[in-house]
């Protein structure tokens, strides 16, 4: 595996904060989330950046590659869009699933809104794998992918994360992106130990690092990205940089932003605590990434690495050493292509009985915990009216404060199934239908739908058809 780019310290890129940071002193780097990005009309501060030689890494949150199915090909290629407009050296995604349902299952996509956890089987380890190998063959750069924190364990897992991920980067050659915080939120929520975790680590895999705040509420850590980086999530970086020198350590930041003084400050304690783990690292002599490697970044205990990084596939070998012959290559082709449908089957059965818990309201499936998957449903739910607000800010200027109970009463009974511009406006449609805004505010919001829904979309979908009946309807009023 080549040794990785030393990225340095660098910080999120958010459009609130743009300004602080192209201010904020000694960043190497910027991360910005890629779905947020237009490769034709990239962010003026974005491009300042760029000229003044700081790295930006387009960050993916939806192509969902722990689910089911196979990378979707459009969401692939934006990815690779933005990194090849940006210039980036890598690209990241999440160990995640966002969306389950489809003809793998015969039932109803929906849509999650957020990172969920797969499980840690083999099944699953066996389709994170192809849908990573898929998204390799697909991207300019490398890829790395990132551990996610997480409210609720899945029963029955075959491995730890730390397993896991080993396995992962074993198999793909992929490289890792850490989120300590992350880390430290399946301690509290999931008994999970970050030094074990950690300890299992191919730390030579490491691409990067994330730090992150969040709070606790009655027993359960949320990692909400909006809050201070506390302790303990510096505790577990320091001992992940006593095991080896990350490549880059980057800030998360995505809410309720501080002044450019408090982020100076947080940076500030990030570089401090790697210097301070680092000192007796380095002073016992122990440089780079763990593993010994030579000049050209190739560790020395594997003699034909792969030039991409890519784990190499080893033929069976008899016990003279010599490869055997596959007397039926075609067969035995199938034999596992059949078995990969069945990874694939079960993986999607499982993790759309799950989500239709958690957004639909269908029974919790065998062995999770049923407190703990109402306390995820409820933060689905929130994050969702959190996000339609951002994207349809004009809703919750209409509806005052009446927005956020109705947009949860609703999230209630009807799950997404597509983005969250799509959601704006079917939830703003079932309002109108229903009649809960009166008067001037229904008036206001009949007249945002309608300037929004466009005219009638041509896809015979049934969302389509019911957008087009809506419309009627208003129109008719």
């Amino acid at each position: 595996m080549r040794e990785p780019i030393r990225l340095g310290t660098g910080i999120g890129w958010r459009p609130e904060i743009a300004e602080a940071v192209e201010n904020l002193p000694g960043v190497d780097w910027v991360e910005a989330v890629a779905e947020n990005l237009c490769p034709g009309h990239l962010p003026e501060s974005l491009l300042r950046l760029r000229e003044r030689g700081v790295t930006v890494v387009p960050h993916g949150v939806s192509l969902g590659l722990g689910g089911a199915d196979r990378p979707d090909e459009a969401r692939l290629t934006a990815l690779a869009e933005r990194a090849e407009a940006l210039g980036s050296p890598l690209v990241t995604e999440h160990i995640a699933f966002v969306r389950a349902g489809g003809p793998l299952t015969a039932s109803p996509l929906l849509e999650a809104g957020h990172l969920l956890p797969v499980p840690r089987t083999r099944d699953a380890l066996r389709v994170l794998c192809e849908n990573v190998r898929a998204a390799q063959a697909a991207l300019p750069v490398p890829l790395a992918v990132e551990n996610i924190a997480a409210l609720v364990s899945w029963p029955g897992e075959e491995m730890t994360e730390g397993q896991f991920l080993y396995d992962l980067a074993d198999r793909t050659g992929v490289r890792l992106l850490i989120d300590v915080a992350n880390l430290h939120t399946n301690h509290v929520n999931r008994g999970e130990d970050p030094a074990e975790a950690l300890g299992e680590l191919p730390v030579e895999a490491i691409a990067y690092v994330h730090v992150a705040g969040g709070f606790e509420r009655d027993g359960v850590w949320h990692d909400s990205h909006a809050h201070p980086v506390p302790r303990p999530v510096l505790d577990i970086l320091a001992d992940l940089a006593s095991r080896v020198t990350p490549p880059g350590v980057l800030l998360e930041r995505d809410e309720n932003f501080p002044a450019p003084a408090e982020l100076e400050r947080e940076l500030t304690s990030i570089r401090e605590t790697l210097e301070k783990a680092e000192a007796p690292y380095r002073a016992a002599g122990r440089h780079g990434q763990g593993a010994e490697t030579d000049a050209h970044g190739d560790t020395l205990a594997d003699p034909d690495p792969d030039p991409h990084g890519d784990a190499l596939t080893d033929p069976d070998p008899d016990p003279h050493g010599d490869t055997l012959a596959d007397p039926d290559p075609d067969r035995d082709a199938l034999a596992e292509a059949d078995d990969a449908l069945a990874s694939r089957q079960r993986v999607a059965l499982a993790q759309a009985a799950l989500l239709s818990a958690l957004v639909a309201g269908t029974p919790a499936p065998e062995g999770f915990d049923r407190v703990r998957l109402g306390v995820q449903a409820r933060a689905l739910a929130a994050k969702r009216a959190d996000v339609v607000a951002k994207v349809a800010p004009e809703l919750p200027e209409i509806l005052g404060d009446g927005y956020r109970p109705a947009f949860l009463a609703y999230a209630r009974r009807h799950p997404m199934t597509g983005g969250y511009r799509r959601d704006a406006l079917d939830f703003a449609g079932h309002l109108l239908l229903t009649g809960l805004p009166e008067g001037a505010r229904a008036r206001r919001l009949r007249a945002w739908w309608l300037e929004r829904s466009g005219p009638a979309p041509l896809s015979e979908r049934p969302v389509a058809r019911l957008a087009r009946a809506t419309r009627r309807t208003l129109l008719r009023r």
